[in-house]
Parts: C-alpha cells; structure tokens; sequence
C-alpha cells in the first residue's frame, strides 16, 4: 500500500483501498455506474470517467466466431467478452492481466449459446473462464443462458477462478461440459458464485478430470451469499460472517442445482469443499465422485440439500472437524478414506441430516458433534 501511496492517488476512508485518482475512487459509490440511460449523457460521465474501464474485446450478437491462435493482453476491465453469441468458439488462446488487474477477467461468456473453449491459456487479474447471462433485474429480463458450451484443456494460472459460473448469472446457465483443465495458483479452483437478488437457474453443469495445485482458497466453490471482495482475504484480514435468514422466495432467488463432479485432484488448498446455500434456497443435487484432496480444512456443507460425495479421499492438516454439515439435508457420504481425523463430522440444525456408508468414522478419535438442534438422529451410518 505504501509503494502505491508513493506513486499517487489515494486511498479509500477505511484506508484499505488504494484508488488511481478521485475519479476513479468516485465511481465506487455511484450505483449502476456503467448503465447508460437516456436521460443522461457523456458529460454526466465526466466526473467518474476513470472508472468507467472498457473491456478489450466485445461481439455482440455474432455468430460463427472462431478466435485461434491469438494472445490478448493488458485489457483495461475484462478482456473477451462474447455477447449474445451463438456457435463461438476459442482455441489456442493466450489471455495474460497482472495479478491486480482488477475485473482483469479472462472471457466471459454471457447469454451465448453453442460453442468451444479449448486448449487455451489464462494468467489474469480475475476470473479466467467465466459463464455469465445479466445481472438482476435486467438480466432476468433479457432472460437468455448461457448454454450448450464444451470446455475442455485448458490451463489456468492466477485467476479469481479457475472456471467461474456467475456472479452475474440472473439468465442462467445449463449445460455445460468441463473436462480435463488445471487450475495452477488460482485463488479458487471451480467457483460458482450468486447472491440474493440475481434471480436465475444454473442446472445441468458436468465437469470432469479436473487437476489443481496450490490453491489459496477453496478447492470447490458454492456460495449464494458473494459480496464482490477478494475471494481470499490479504494477510491479516478474516473473511466477514453472513447473517442467516430466511426470507420469501421470488424471481430474484438465485437456484444453483444439477452438478455432476468427477475425477477431481487438488494438491493444496485451503479448504476442499465449501458449499453455502439460502435457507429459502438451498444448493441442491450435487453429485461428487472420485475426489482427492490435499488441504489444511476438508468439508463444509451449510445450507444444501441432496449432495453425494462418493469415493472421496482427504489429507487434511485442521481435522477438526473433517466434514462440518448446517442445516442440510440429504447428504450421503460415500467411501470417505482419511488418514487420521480429531472429528470426523459435526452436524448443526435441526433440518440436517446424513448418511455414511462404507466409511470408517470410528477411526476419528472423537464421537461426532451434534448442535444447534441437530440430535444423533441426524446421522446413520451403514
């Protein structure tokens, strides 16, 4: 931050912030900065220019794209951005941001449909390969997913995400296939983000022979609850609570369901799994199988209905406990191999309740921890 200071501009009131110049730190507080409405015009801009960064490379509604071969570099905000596109297809693409190119993403796909993205390259500022369809109201209008898109062989260095689906997701998305990718020092490995107020269904997402290493964040990522910081916290800071409520359900609640993980090696991360859903809303139908993780944590499903992870082998150095279940409901735990674990599971609420088969849980050295409602009943083991 210093260094930054030195070199001009200024930092936010909580001086956590470094801005360019007060433009730029002023376009932070206008909301819906980048909406064009009729009523104003350029000289309305004016005041918040700076922060207003355009992406590299827009198509908006074309079709029969083909980008091969082609290193994109150094994009102002993000760098492709395919819009309302149809059989659009990238292969053997080279896209690079700094590490600190903020919304430095790599491509976001959003409201295309029929497409490839293969045997590409990412090292960027943000999310590398990211699945969009609007964002609120405006989206959910718009009303098109992102769809039909195979995705495959492609390496991933820095990057928020290595692939990404949301947090602009209020059209949708669904069917997907993902296979053989690496994700290499991104913050966060598969990451699936929304929050309340997105609306939008993302079903039908397959994802396959995945391999990770040295992951700062999660392995595998749900979260209904994004915010739009860091995906992982700077050196001193702690990642905030959510207040936990419930609340009616609308057309602006979001629905993550239908995912089928498979064959999936992550050699470090900070936590393997991390699925977080709305009370009203919870993620559901979430099938993993044949997952191997090296990690400090293993385990935290809040807020989810029907997740099966089978065949799963964790080598985690926080046991404490390995899996850690709120609130959810349907979860069958299958075949679990762990080397040695203080607690193997923790169940909390009174809506929870798991299923373990073909696991070993007596090799944890404590009994299970039931709370917040949650009774022994809320577990059986087979």
């Amino acid at each position: 931050m210093e260094k930054l200071v030195a070199s001009g501009g200024l930092v936010s009131d909580d001086n956590r912030t470094w801005y360019p110049s007060e433009k730029s730190k002023k376009g932070t507080g206008v909301k819906n900065a980048g909406v064009i409405s009729p009523d104003k015009t350029a000289k309305d801009y004016e005041e918040i220019k700076d922060f207003l960064r355009p992406n590299m490379v827009v198509l908006t509604r074309c079709k029969k794209v083909l980008l091969q071969g082609v290193t994109f570099q150094n994009s102002p905000a993000w760098c492709l951005h395919p819009l309302l596109c149809e059989h659009i297809t990238l292969r053997d693409v080279y896209v690079k941001n700094p590490w600190y190119a903020q919304n430095g993403d790599g491509v976001d796909l959003e409201s295309c449909r029929f497409g490839r993205v293969e045997n590409c390259v990412f090292d960027v500022g943000d999310d590398a390969i990211c699945i969009k369809s609007g964002r609120d109201e405006q989206g959910r209008k718009r009303g098109v997913p992102t769809e039909n898109f195979i995705i495959k062989n492609n390496l991933v260095y820095h990057a928020h995400g290595g692939f990404v689906i949301g947090s602009e997701m209020s059209g949708g998305a669904r069917n997907l296939f993902v296979s053989n990718c690496t994700f290499m020092g991104t913050d966060i490995g598969l990451r699936f983000k929304t929050t309340r107020g997105r609306g939008g269904v993302v079903e039908k997402i397959f994802i396959k022979d995945i391999n990770m290493t040295n992951i700062p964040g999660e392995a595998i990522l749900f979260d209904m609850y994004y915010m739009a910081k860091d995906p992982v916290p700077l050196a001193g800071e702690k990642a905030a609570d959510v207040k936990v409520e419930t609340i009616p359900v609308t057309e602006a609640t979001p629905q993550f369901r239908d995912f089928q993980i498979s064959n999936v090696v992550c050699h470090g991360a900070q936590k393997g799994i991390f699925i977080r859903g709305l009370p009203e809303m919870p993620i559901s139908n979430i099938t993993m199988d044949n997952i191997v993780i090296k990690a400090k944590k293993g385990a935290e499903l809040l807020e989810a209905s029907n997740i099966r992870i089978t065949n799963a082998t964790f080598e985690v150095t926080d046991s404490d406990p390995l899996i850690n279940v709120r609130n959810s409901r349907e979860i069958q735990l299958s075949n679990i191999k762990f080397d040695e674990a203080k607690n193997f599971i923790n169940i909390k609420g009174e809506k929870s309740g798991v299923v373990v088969s073909g696991t070993d849980i007596k090799k944890a050295k404590d009994k299970p921890v039931f709370a917040d409602g949650a009774t022994a009943g809320a577990l059986t083991t087979k």
